[in-house]
């Protein structure tokens, strides 16, 4: 039998507390043997849970389910496990690359009825209708199909398919767009294809006006019951000036699941804000993680308020949610809003484009390839992958025809009070503080600054702060900023697959090619 060599682990308690964890025997056979040796090195007691950094996923945090997937100086993080954050658990998968790839999950200790699991379907499934409804159906397909005779409906039999309707589209949207109606209507028809109407160029034109007409009823009815998504855009929740039914309406950007979710049932506002001002000093404590996340899971429909009913500055939110602005709340937050992960499925997306992406800009020329070539050069020297991953979203921008400066700004050391000055007026960025110009030569300090505030530093590589900027601009309810735009709907679109059923025409042309 093979003596086993003495191992070392490097142990994330938090972000302020790492040890050595030095193993004589070697790493343990079993998860629990591992465990009992980090309760009894770090003085830990209770249930806790262990990440380690998987390198298929660019050293992201998954959980470890074998220690054979660690090795020497490998890192491993603690996750403490109490009764008041676990009490719902619930694995939220979206799509192919949620399935393969994703390990993120959705932690909904307070919630309520409004609270949805997931945003828009790729294919919207038409809902069951009452009894005698499905009845009229069935037999009318079954005559369409034999003689292609369309049925007639009564005004009950088309009410009752509306307000059905209406209550499935909601589940997703509260505000869907003329694309959204389109493939609902064209969903209803191809499932009932009796329901089809002349004179229409697809059959369905009619029912899309009727579903618009509908779910505006249903919004007013939702309304009147207090729904808070709706009644944030009443004309008594705007300002005198704004006092217009279609001004300034407060709808998801980027068709958010949980935009303004309503006060959890049980909950006030008072109760919400106490909790708030309690987070101040929970997150200012050691070892607090749990209690930490467990409040801000508790308090995320306050935080949509502050953030999209009242359109808090960054500078205000900074201030009065400082636990917001940290790599594992704003992961936890994106997944709340959109109901999918954002660094896993962010760089894995990087990694599933980069060889056809980077082969596509080699291929181009002109002013593309010109400007490219540095970043190709830099790319075919390096080993590094998170280094390999920064050279593709650069080729990305130069692709689209942006501008790499207005996103990933890149400073000297010595040219440090030159970036204070320059990035108090930066709207949005990246920046990234180097030792010297060599690129291969990892940067000293990569940080994220919004609206003229740092708003997160010490970051680990500039693909992370590039996935940090953009979970950012969905949790602070941001708009792209013009100069970028195509950038941020392609990484919105095609690597993160959100809402990817309209884009840009230049974004579209590039994920046809991809």
């Amino acid at each position: 039998m093979a003596v086993k060599r003495p191992a070392k682990l490097r142990v994330i308690l938090n972000p302020d507390d790492t040890r050595k964890l030095i193993l004589p025997h070697g790493i343990p056979e079993s998860i629990e043997h591992l465990m009992d040796e980090v309760r009894k090195v770090c003085g830990l007691n209770g249930n806790l849970r262990l990440q380690y950094q998987d390198r298929d996923f660019g050293d992201a945090l998954v959980n470890l389910t074998s220690t054979a997937e660690l090795e020497d100086l490998a890192t491993i993080k603690v996750i403490p496990i109490t009764d008041d954050c676990s009490q719902v658990i619930t694995l939220t998968v979206c799509d192919d690359i949620a399935q393969s790839n994703d390990t993120e999950l959705l932690s909904t200790p307070s919630s309520s009825v409004s609270t949805r699991t997931q945003m828009w379907p790729c294919e919207f499934l038409i809902p069951t209708f009452s009894y005698d409804t499905e009845l009229q159906l069935e037999k009318g397909n079954a005559v369409f199909r034999s003689n292609s005779t369309r049925l007639t409906l009564s005004s009950k039999t088309k009410s009752d398919i509306l307000d059905k309707l209406a209550e499935e589209i909601f589940k997703f949207k509260a505000y869907p767009t003329d694309v959204d109606f389109s493939h609902v209507a064209e969903a209803l028809m191809k499932k009932h294809p009796c329901l089809s109407e002349p004179g229409s160029y697809n059959g369905c034109y009619g029912w899309k006006q009727r579903l618009k007409t509908k779910m505006g009823n249903y919004r007013t009815q939702l309304k009147g019951l207090g729904c808070s998504e709706i009644l944030v855009n009443s004309l008594k929740s705007k300002a005198p000036e704004d006092g217009f039914p279609a001004k300034k309406i407060k709808r998801p950007k980027r068709g958010e699941a949980n935009h303004i979710p309503d006060i959890p049932t049980g909950e006030t506002p008072d109760k919400l804000e106490d909790e708030r001002l309690s987070l101040l000093s929970e997150v200012k404590k050691r070892n607090n993680q749990a209690v930490v996340k467990a409040k801000m899971d508790k308090t995320f429909s306050l935080r949509r308020q502050d953030i999209v009913a009242k359109g808090s500055a960054v500078d205000e939110l900074k201030e009065r949610w400082p636990a917001l602005f940290t790599l594992d709340e704003i992961n936890a937050e994106f997944i709340h809003i959109t109901t999918i992960p954002l660094l896993t499925r962010f760089l894995a997306s990087l990694d599933k484009h980069h060889s056809k992406l980077i082969e596509i800009v080699r291929n181009k020329g002109g002013v593309v390839r010109e400007r490219a070539q540095n970043i190709l050069n830099v790319l075919d020297q390096s080993l590094e992958v998170n280094q390999k991953r920064e050279c593709l979203l650069k080729c990305l921008i130069v692709y689209l025809g942006e501008d790499v400066d207005k996103l990933i700004k890149e400073y000297l050391v010595a040219q440090k009070e030159e970036a204070e000055t320059e990035l108090e007026r930066c709207t949005m960025a990246v920046f990234v503080i180097k030792e010297d110009e060599d690129p291969l030569q990892p940067p000293r300090h990569i940080g994220i600054v919004i609206e003229g505030v740092e708003v997160l530093n010490d970051l680990p590589s500039v693909p992370h702060a590039c996935a940090m900027l953009f979970g950012l601009m969905c949790v602070l309810n941001l708009s792209y900023p013009s100069e970028l735009k195509y950038t941020f709907d392609a990484l919105q679109k095609i690597f993160m697959e959100i809402e990817p059923k309209k884009m840009t025409r230049r974004v579209f042309s590039l994920s046809v090619k991809l």
